[in-house]
């Protein structure tokens, strides 16, 4: 299926100004790496505290969280006391969700390790394409704490690192056409998904998450568009 398909569906539902007004901003790889590792442990932190929550509530109080974590230094938290956390359970300027409170040491000690590796998160990120993205969501899966599915998806959209994002418009949309068969949040899925985005950067040269939104904004998740009859 070629992606002038999604982008003509996209274009004509929306219109071409708004279609342009809601593509992501993608950052330059230079900019990932000059952000603190700080930084990125509390971008993590709000994409899971916002998973099942009311997005805005958890964005209002974002200063409140900032200064109960301590400005998010990933080598304090990754062996902070247990002490410390047991506080936060009980610290007001919270959401106090203790499953998600203790996150936060297992996901600092992914960003030290990866940091001392690349010598920082930021160029860990910047080293890791995008063409697989589906290895990247393996490993922030494996190695940090509750960021399987749109978790870590959705911090790398908001980072501006250039991936997809699986909404259900955009998995709707591959299902219709047969271009995914499987859970979005399988290897599997991943994999079929990776695949047609690898083909329609190559093909087109938009970026990643660009490709993602255009095909968001093709189909209506609520009402499944009708497969084109072929002719």
């Amino acid at each position: 299926m070629k992606f002038s398909y999604f982008q003509e569906r996209a274009i004509a539902r929306k219109g071409k100004a708004e279609v342009n007004a809601r593509l992501p901003k993608v950052v330059e790889r230079e900019e990932l790496t000059e952000r603190d590792d700080a930084y990125y442990l509390a971008e993590i932190t709000r994409g899971i505290f916002r998973a099942g929550f009311v997005w805005r509530i958890i964005d209002n109080k974002w200063k409140d969280f900032e200064q109960a974590f301590s400005g998010f230094v990933p080598l304090y938290w990754q062996q902070v006391p247990p002490e410390r956390l047991e506080q936060l359970a009980d610290d007001a300027r919270i959401v106090r969700n203790w499953q998600k409170i203790e996150t936060v040491p297992r996901n600092a000690r992914m960003i030290v390790e990866a940091a001392e590796e690349h010598g920082s998160f930021g160029q860990f990120l910047a080293s890791w394409p995008s063409s697989d993205q589906a290895g990247l969501l393996d490993y922030f899966k494996v190695n940090g704490a509750r960021l399987a599915g749109a978790t870590a998806q959705h911090f790398l959209r908001r980072v501006g690192w250039d991936g997809f994002v699986l909404s259900t418009d955009v998995v709707t949309a591959l299902k219709n056409h047969n271009l995914m068969d499987a859970s979005p949040t399988s290897k599997r899925g991943l994999r079929q998904a990776q695949q047609a985005f690898n083909q329609w950067h190559e093909d087109t040269g938009l970026p990643y998450s660009h490709l993602s939104r255009i095909v968001s904004m093709s189909v209506d998740a609520a009402a499944p568009e009708r497969k084109p009859k072929r002719t």
